[in-house]
C-alpha cells in the first residue's frame, strides 16, 4: 500500500511537471534560449583567452626551454579545472577571498609519486593563476586578455635569458664517493663537466649509499 502511494503520488507530480512546462513552453524556451546565448558567450569568450594564455605559456615558453612534455596533462587538466570550477561558482557570488583560498586548496596539491622540480611547481602556479584570472577576473575581454599578458610577459623574459643567465639542475648518480672528499673538490667539478659537458657551478650532495659506492648529486649548471 506504501508503494503504491508513493508510485501514485510521484505519477502525479510528475504529470502537474509536465501540464505547467506545456502551459508556459513558449515563454520558457524564450527565456532559456536567452540565458544560454549571454552565458555562452562570455563563457566561449573567456576560455578562448584562457585557452590561448596557456598555448603561449606551454608551446612557446615551456616547452622551448625545457623540451619536457610529462607535465603537459597536469598544467592543462589543473588549468581548465580550476577555471570550470572559479567560474561556475561565480554564477553563486563566489567571493575574492573563496577564490583565493580555492587558488590555494588546488594549489598545495602535488602528487606524492613524483618529484615535482621548483620550476615545474612554478608553473604550475602560473596556470593556476591563469585560469583562476581569466574566469573571475571583472572587465571586458581586453582587460582580462592583458592581465594574463602581464603574466606571460615577465616569464617569457626571465626564461630567455634576456636578463641573465638561467640556471638549471639535475640529478646525477655518481659511481664514486671517494671523489666527495672535500680535498677532492675540484676534480670532482671537472670530473663532471667532462662527463656531462655542462658548464657546472655547483654540486649538492643528495644521498649517499656507502655499500654500492655510489652518491646521488644534485649538478647546478648555466646552459650556454
Amino acid at each position: 500500500m506504501i508503494i503504491a502511494f508513493i508510485l501514485q503520488t510521484l505519477q502525479d507530480t510528475l504529470v502537474n511537471i509536465t501540464n505547467v512546462v506545456q502551459d508556459n513552453q513558449d515563454e520558457i524556451i524564450k527565456n532559456s534560449g536567452n540565458w544560454f546565448n549571454k552565458i555562452t558567450m562570455k563563457f566561449i569568450i573567456r576560455l578562448v583567452i584562457d585557452s590561448l594564455s596557456l598555448f603561449i605559456l606551454m608551446r612557446l615558453i615551456y616547452y622551448p626551454r625545457y623540451k619536457n612534455k610529462a607535465f603537459f596533462l597536469t598544467f592543462i587538466v589543473f588549468n581548465l579545472v580550476i577555471f570550470l570550477v572559479t567560474y561556475l561558482l561565480n554564477k553563486v557570488d563566489l567571493s575574492l577571498g573563496a577564490a583565493f583560498g580555492l587558488f590555494a586548496v588546488f594549489g598545495i596539491m602535488r602528487y606524492r609519486s613524483e618529484d615535482i622540480s621548483i620550476k615545474n611547481l612554478t608553473y604550475l602556479f602560473i596556470v593556476i593563476a591563469l585560469g583562476l584570472l581569466s574566469a573571475i577576473a571583472k572587465g571586458s575581454w581586453e582587460e582580462i586578455t592583458f592581465y594574463n599578458i602581464i603574466i606571460l610577459i615577465p616569464v617569457y623574459v626571465l626564461e630567455s635569458n634576456l636578463l641573465i643567465k638561467s640556471e638549471n639542475s639535475k640529478i646525477v648518480y655518481y659511481d664514486n664517493i671517494e671523489m666527495l672528499k672535500l680535498e677532492n673538490k675540484e676534480q670532482l667539478l671537472n670530473d663532471l663537466k667532462n662527463r656531462l659537458g655542462y658548464n657546472i657551478k655547483k654540486i649538492e650532495i643528495e644521498r649517499i649509499d656507502f655499500l654500492r659506492d655510489s652518491a646521488v648529486l644534485r649538478v647546478f649548471y648555466e646552459e650556454e
